[in-house]
């Protein structure tokens, strides 16, 4: 894994995070997103899962579109989100792009980088991904 930006999710907020990361992707870099549970979404927690359960909800089994329960997935899906997903170059950037529960053993002597501009200072309100994936009806 030569030149490639690992990126600690931990207290960040889920949307700051994403729009760092997903100009950096558009800009050639290779990201590794550890500990991506431990992202927080900011507002009130009941609403925030209503929000979620709708995505999941729509659409049909067979067709999609498709939400996942999974947090590491959910960040993609969210970063996904951020990209010009349906053109090549946002192709590519997504796939330049990893997610992890936790931290893989690989990565564990690696230095990590925090997006300072993410971080949540003393939010009253918020909901991690790791309790928002469980109410989506993730096993963890």
């Amino acid at each position: 894994m030569e030149n490639v930006t690992i990126i600690d999710a931990t207290n960040a907020i889920l949307g700051r995070l994403g729009t760092n990361v997903a100009k950096r992707l558009l800009n050639g870099e290779n990201i590794v997103i550890v500990n991506s549970e431990k992202a927080i979404i900011i507002g009130n927690k009941k609403t925030i899962i209503e929000e979620y359960m709708k995505k999941r909800e729509l659409g049909t089994s067979r067709k999609g579109p498709f939400f996942p329960r999974m947090p590491d997935r959910i960040v993609k899906r969210t970063i996904r989100g951020m990209l010009p997903y349906q053109q090549p170059k946002g192709r590519s950037a997504l796939k330049r792009l990893k997610c992890y529960i936790g931290i893989p053993d690989e990565l564990k002597d690696k230095k990590f980088e925090v997006v300072e501009n993410a971080l949540a200072s003393n939010p009253v309100e918020y909901i991690t991904v790791e309790e928002l994936s469980k109410y989506l009806g993730a096993e963890i």
